[in-house]
């Protein structure tokens, strides 16, 4: 690795991290990963890249030089971790961006950012077309529907088995309908992903989401229809759930390689 390769600290080391680590790897971006920050940093892990240091305390960061800290550990992990890469002076990207339901947070961030001179990057996860959506925001929008689709067993282990009996479906059932905020608010793992397209677009409150179980179904689905004075959007996803975590698209991972890439790469797509 020379020494301008892009410094990275990643927090969490899961089916995300560890997917994300291993296609740069294969990639061969030009990227270190110099620290991952982890709830016991004394637990064995596979798979770390040589001469990754171990850290459990976000206040280590002050002893790591890097450029980019990227979030995937968990919403919990948002906060501490953010406001101390941004205190350091380093971009932060975040992956359980359910986190930023919460108002005050949001705003606590953005202005930390700001007094850094840093940026909060939101990665596109699972989705495409955030570019697009993103953009027509700027005329103007009058509605954004995000319907998100996943096999039954996506949903175990989320406030969707009080709802309905996820064995036993034999049709899509939708058991949520409502606010982004509120869906990424109550199933933080899911619907990450309503979160990102309620920034791109009309704001947490305004976009509307419906989240459902489909006993057939094999992958994870986003549908995106967008209305305004630029037009009209209808964006259709079906991705490959990580193979380490149904609840997670394969794209997650994807997302999150490419922002890598683009920052370490001198041709931006």
């Amino acid at each position: 690795m020379s020494g301008s390769d892009l410094r990275l600290v990643l927090v969490g080391w899961g089916a995300i991290a560890t997917r994300v680590s291993a296609l740069l790897a294969q990639h061969g971006t030009p990227v270190r990963i110099v620290a991952v920050g982890l709830r016991n940093a004394y637990a064995h892990r596979d798979g770390l890249p040589k001469g990754t240091r171990l850290i459990s305390d976000p206040a280590e960061l002050g002893t790591i030089d890097a450029d980019l800290l990227i979030e995937a550990a968990g919403r919990d992990s948002v906060s501490p971790w953010a406001r101390a890469g941004l205190a350091r002076g380093w971009d932060v990207a975040i992956s359980s961006t359910s986190a930023l339901t919460d108002a005050a947070l949001l705003v606590d961030l953005t202005q930390r950012a700001r007094q850094a001179r840093s940026q909060i990057l939101i990665p596109p996860g699972a989705l495409g077309g955030i570019d697009a959506l993103s953009a027509a925001s700027r005329l103007g929008l009058q509605s954004v529907r995000h319907e998100v689709v996943k096999p039954a067993r996506a949903w175990a282990g989320t406030q969707a088995e009080s709802l309905c009996d996820l064995s036993a479906l034999t049709a899509p059932f939708t058991f949520f309908e409502g606010s982004a905020r509120a869906a990424a608010a109550a199933y933080p793992q899911n619907a990450n992903v309503a979160v990102i397209s309620a920034l791109a677009g009309i704001g947490l409150d305004r976009t509307t989401v419906a989240l459902t179980a489909d006993p057939c179904a094999k992958l994870n689905s986003h549908r995106i229809t967008a209305i305004g004075d630029f037009g009209t959007l209808t964006l259709l996803l079906e991705n490959s759930p990580l193979a380490t975590n149904p609840k997670s698209s394969e794209m997650t991972a994807l997302s999150l390689v490419r922002m890598i890439e683009n920052r370490a790469g001198t041709l931006v797509i």
